[in-house]
């Protein structure tokens, strides 16, 4: 029987306000630099799924949450290629970009997200999260009235290890004091969410808001965190 959820935290619970494009878009207007969020979700779009790729291009030799020199030193490595593909030549503008992407003002729960915490608990599951995130991310979710939520919290850049190593799902089944069996992870990538937790042996479900991978079949897929529970429901029996 299934006892705990966990959540992956960007892009499944919390996301930039209105959206990563729009607040790109918005910040590059503040400084002169018109762009529409339309052309840079065109280029996340190409640039997303080369993250790990460019880990090793900035010159990284681990995961950028792991300290706030690494986080700076990649996000502002990353929002140069952005600006770069943009054809925008200002340099200033990546370390205005990390600033306010680093800001948790910046940030918003997804809509579903509240009302689909609370249909869990009620079920009487457990809740707790599992995210490659800076530290500041507990407080922000404690800002969000959604931190106690969460009994269990395993953040790398709170713990020193970050996905896809397994081994942060395996710390948070620690924490929780539960079996892999006993546990699902809800997460929106297959390569850092769904794989090392599955490797953990855990049970996965892909959150695929944008509708990028409508083809998988390896593992369960969502659309809305407003299908979550009956998903679950079928698993818990």
């Amino acid at each position: 029987m299934i006892k705990i959820v966990f959540f992956d935290a960007g892009g499944t619970i919390l996301d930039p306000h209105p959206s990563f494009a729009e607040l790109f878009a918005t910040v590059a207007a503040e400084n002169g630099v018109p762009v529409e969020a339309s052309t840079v979700r065109d280029v996340q779009e190409r640039i997303a799924p080369h993250l790990v790729e460019l880990l090793e291009e900035a010159g990284l030799d681990h995961g950028p949450t792991l300290s706030l020199e690494a986080s700076r030193k990649f996000w502002t490595f990353t929002y140069r290629r952005f600006l770069e593909e943009l054809d925008i030549a200002d340099d200033r503008l990546a370390d205005k970009l990390y600033a306010r992407f680093s800001d948790p003002s910046s940030y918003r729960l997804y809509d579903d997200v509240v009302p689909t915490l609370h249909r869990l608990t009620d079920n009487g599951l457990r809740l707790g999260l599992i995210s490659n995130f800076d530290g500041w991310l507990e407080a922000m979710l404690v800002e969000m009235e959604v931190g106690e939520t969460f009994e269990v919290a395993v953040i790398s850049g709170v713990e020193g290890v970050e996905k896809p190593d397994p081994a942060i799902y395996r710390l948070a089944l620690e924490r929780a004091e539960v079996h892999p069996h006993e546990a699902i992870h809800v997460g929106d990538s297959p390569v850092m969410d769904i794989a090392p937790s599955q490797q953990a042996g855990m049970t996965a479900v892909l959150l695929d808001r944008n509708k990028r991978y409508a083809d998988t079949r390896e593992t369960m897929r969502i659309e809305t965190l407003e299908e979550l529970p009956t998903v679950l429901a079928k698993l818990r029996i």
